[in-house]
């Protein structure tokens, strides 16, 4: 059964340039489907802040054959290596909406699961170039209101240059995620992803975009000081 994977490491300056021209290729690799290589991004943060190309914080999502191909790549790929000593989830599909090339993305729910279990969502787009201005606009005030909802475990966005942004979140239940994104809620900010919505549904700001919604499976290493960022949670609920 085939599983994604969602990684976060810390590197220095130089190893984060050279991660920004390092060549993924599938077909090196045994048992990977699709990667997308980025660099973080503090979701909400000011455009013009250093926040928006945290170059020493490096992103992997990862579509993999088996457990089996992702532990291989951990503990024998260069790459693989570097980001073994950092944190990541592993994570079972169970839906999505829209579209996303080179990813092998089941057409229907593989899955459910419960309302009160936690949930990982991951957004990926291919912007198209003259719509990034437009996009900004009504994307970062989306980001705020992902990063200052309480519900959230972790969140963050990433990019690769020139035109790929992703976000990244794990909800402490599937029910707070379902109630950000249909706008339940009495807060100022609790309409504006459904604002965006109407937006991009009006006029694209993408080539190709997908929301990808998972069940996480297992976590391991740390990230900022913390450990079983999921597990945790589940623990003491």
């Amino acid at each position: 059964m085939c599983v994604f994977s969602y990684h976060l490491v810390k590197v220095s300056f130089f190893s984060g340039l050279k991660l920004l021209f390092f060549k993924l290729n599938s077909k090196n690799i045994e048992g990977l489907i699709h990667a997308e290589k980025m660099t973080c991004m503090t979701l909400g943060s000011a455009i013009l802040s250093p926040k928006r190309f945290m170059i020493k914080q490096q992103v992997l999502f990862a579509q993999w054959e088996n457990e089996e191909s992702l532990d291989s790549f951990l503990s024998q790929h260069t790459l693989g290596k570097q980001f073994a000593k950092g944190w990541h989830t592993r994570l079972h599909f169970l839906r999505k909406w829209g579209t996303y090339k080179n990813f092998r993305i089941p057409e229907n729910t593989v899955e459910t699961i419960q309302d009160n279990e936690a949930v990982v969502v991951v957004t990926i787009a291919r912007m198209k170039f003259l719509e990034i201005p437009r996009f900004i606009a009504w994307g970062r005030p989306v980001e705020k209101q992902v990063s200052n909802n309480p519900n959230t475990l972790l969140s963050l966005a990433s990019i690769h240059f020139p035109n790929t942004v992703s976000t990244f979140s794990i909800w402490k239940t599937q029910k707070d995620m379902t109630n950000m994104v249909f706008g339940h809620g009495n807060s100022a900010d609790s309409k504006r992803h459904v604002e965006a919505m109407k937006e991009r549904n009006r006029k694209d700001f993408h080539f190709e975009f997908t929301t990808l919604r998972f069940k996480p499976i297992a976590e391991f290493g740390s990230w900022n000081g913390r450990t079983q960022i999921i597990k945790q949670f589940s623990t003491n609920s």
